[in-house]
């Protein structure tokens, strides 16, 4: 009986070493597979039987030991899609079960992976090597993403329409130490004599062409300048321009207690002809000192206004000295039509679809899945993985947050694998079988002894 059990107990461990083999083996082949993670070799020992007068040979299994969980080196790739965690956690992928762009069927199930190799296919998925769709919250009209629910990610927003513009922003300093100008002799009130000083800004109209907005200052008395407005091209605005008074250091409410305006800052705005927008009646320092009008360039009226900062602190436009005339912001809000130009992958997530006007929409985010165990998730071809009772449920999370890791654009998780380990457990389980087949030999000889007794 102990010889046929030190027999059986050699061939399980000619079986556990080859199984360990195999792991060394799928090991070593995956060495460079990105998001791969290795399979460890547990053994354990079966017994018979066993006491303090007796021990018989009993028999050893092998089982694997994954590394879900063990990091791999995070490497650059040029492929600006390519996405590694850093840190725990997991990509929700799906896959797809048939048809073609818009009309793709994915299966139902949820897969996750580590390989991050992501790329754009030909119908605008973002797709890993191994035939995996990215999945995502998508982008909602307030901006914030939809965490009720992930889809598969698709750039399909290849046009920026046009926006026509609403707001111009002008911080600039008109010198004080100018001589003031005088009004032209039988023209319109609001028209001085002399040279303005002046800005011109390109706004958009609504079908995002281009048009151009001057404006003209000049300096009336020590506190108060003259803007005239003339947007060119405009079917609404007067032919001499549209004009407003501003003043500077001066009351800018009657209280009580009565609000003054530091020397240099606006406290009034007084407009003269065309103008548009709520009353300009501030009644604290900060309130926002802005002057609207009104265009038409055949497409209907276009409101637009023009933010000059805050009624009596120094943003925006102010008053102080010098005799240059300084604009140290003079910006819009249009933009024209624009078309793709790429995609870029954020650190928080944030899939950003780049437009050559200038602009960036944002139209998913990519979050990161936990999970209590994730050795015991179960494995899948192509890196992917699927949840077992187990591993426990998915935890959809953002990046950074909740114990899941960083998001790191650019760069790809490479296999865990260590080969100068791989090869150290590849000649154990070389000489661990050669001695199991020793002892098989032995007892086989043995039991022919055995069996020679008779004779």
């Amino acid at each position: 009986m102990s010889l046929l059990g030190s027999m059986n107990t050699a061939i399980s461990g000619l079986t556990a070493q080859a199984r360990a083999l195999g792991h060394v083996s799928d090991n070593v082949a995956n060495s460079q597979t990105v998001g791969f993670k290795r399979v460890d070799t547990d053994f354990t020992s079966w017994l018979t039987r066993s006491n303090s007068r007796l021990h018989m040979p009993g028999s050893v299994e092998a089982r694997p030991d994954y590394t879900n969980t063990v990091q791999g080196t995070v490497s650059q790739s040029e492929n600006p899609l390519s996405l590694a965690i850093a840190g725990q956690g997991f990509f929700s992928v799906a896959q797809a079960r048939g048809g073609q762009g818009a009309n793709v069927i994915f299966d139902d199930r949820q897969f996750y992976t580590r390989a991050g190799d992501f790329s754009m296919d030909r119908d605008g998925y973002m797709v890993n090597s191994s035939g995996y769709y990215l999945e995502g919250w998508r982008i909602q009209q307030n901006g914030e993403p939809d965490r009720t629910a992930l889809a598969p990610i698709r750039i399909s927003e290849l046009v920026y329409n046009p926006q026509p513009t609403s707001a111009i922003t002008l911080a600039a300093n008109l010198p004080a130490n100018v001589d003031a100008v005088a009004a032209v002799p039988g023209a319109a009130p609001w028209a001085p004599a002399e040279n303005p000083v002046s800005s011109v800004i390109q706004i958009f109209d609504g079908l995002g062409n281009q048009q151009q907005v001057t404006l003209d200052w000049w300096r009336l008395d020590a506190d108060t300048w003259r803007l005239r407005i003339t947007p060119e091209n405009d079917t609404l605005a007067p032919a001499d321009g549209i004009f407003a008074d501003i003043d500077f250091g001066g009351q800018i409410s009657a209280g009580p207690p009565p609000v003054n305006a530091p020397p240099g800052t606006i406290s009034s705005i007084t407009p003269l002809s065309s103008t548009t927008g709520p009353a300009l009646a501030p009644t604290a320092l900060g309130d926002i000192a802005s002057l609207g009008f009104q265009v038409d360039y055949g497409y209907g009226p276009q409101d637009v206004s023009i933010g000059l900062g805050g009624f009596g602190i120094a943003t925006g436009l102010t008053s102080f000295g010098g005799t240059e005339y300084s604009v140290r912001d003079l910006s819009q809000d249009g933009v024209p039509l624009g078309s793709y130009s790429g995609v870029t992958v954020r650190e928080n997530g944030d899939v950003a679809v780049n437009y050559d006007n200038g602009q960036t929409r944002v139209v998913a985010r990519v979050p990161i899945v936990a999970f209590n165990d994730p050795d015991k998730l179960q494995r899948l071809d192509g890196q992917a993985f699927m949840r077992t009772v187990e591993s426990g449920e998915a935890r959809v999370t953002d990046v950074a947050t909740n114990g899941v890791g960083k998001l790191v654009t650019g760069s790809v998780e490479r296999s865990n694998v260590d080969i100068a380990a791989e090869f150290s457990k590849l000649i154990l389980a070389q000489r661990a079988y050669t001695s199991n087949t020793r002892i098989v030999t032995a007892s086989d000889e043995m039991l022919q002894d055995t069996i020679n007794m008779k004779r």
